[in-house]
């Protein structure tokens, strides 16, 4: 008895121990894929890792980023709301389940990367004024993110100086004269304009060690996936 009861248990820490190596195997699997595809190393896909589990249970404890604790993250108020933020939380949210992933948030965040090639971050901002995805922008979709992001950056313009930045954008972009800018005009718009990406851009993801320095020294190998 004794001594079936003993192999029991070898077969029970055998199996405990192969589990643990499978979960540690695919985590790295799962972290060598996201490297791979984005502008990150292995080492700080782990490290955004731990920013995603902290922002993913700032409010709602499920492990996933809800769009209230997207605002939260940046504003620090979950009930501010702003069409800029929704239309970012918007394309974070590729497969458009509600909430943002750890695949989205990596993917996605990788746009923003000073090392991301500039055609990506041309076609997501492109998506971002593509309010209504019909693969345009038109008018009232630009006047609506101008306004937008100035209320996201604090800034008060009239109405006629609103109308004249989209009056001279569309002079500008809109080279076929349809009323409405598509990809091939506003790829050709951009690189004329390079400034527009300025906001496509985050340093700080050029060295993730120094931006998150608390998330290297708290983070615990053990719950890397978790």
């Amino acid at each position: 008895m004794g001594c079936n009861t003993s192999k029991v248990a070898e077969n029970a820490m055998d199996v405990s121990s192969k589990v643990g190596k499978d979960k540690l195997n695919s985590c790295s699997e799962d972290f060598s894929i996201l490297a791979s595809e984005t502008s990150f190393t292995i080492g700080e896909v782990e490290i955004l890792k731990e920013l995603y589990k902290k922002l993913s249970t700032s409010i709602v404890k499920n492990g996933l980023i809800q769009k209230e604790e997207f605002h939260f993250a940046l504003f620090r108020n979950r009930n501010k709301r702003n069409l800029f933020l929704d239309r970012m939380f918007d394309l974070f949210d590729v497969n458009h389940s509600g909430h943002i992933e750890f695949g989205e948030f990596i993917r996605s965040l990788s746009i923003f990367h000073p090392k991301a090639p500039q055609a990506e971050k041309i076609i997501y901002a492109f998506k971002l004024y593509d309010l209504r995805r019909t693969g345009y922008i038109e008018r009232e979709e630009l006047k609506e993110m101008v306004l937008a992001i100035l209320v996201e950056s604090d800034l008060v313009l009239s109405d006629d100086v609103v109308e004249t930045i989209v009056d001279k954008t569309f002079l500008e972009a809109d080279s076929k004269g349809d009323d409405r800018i598509d990809l091939e005009e506003w790829n050709e718009y951009v690189r004329k304009n390079p400034s527009l990406l300025k906001n496509m851009t985050l340093p700080y993801l050029m060295d993730i060690t120094l931006a998150f320095p608390s998330f290297i020294m708290n983070a615990e190998t053990e719950e890397s996936c978790s």
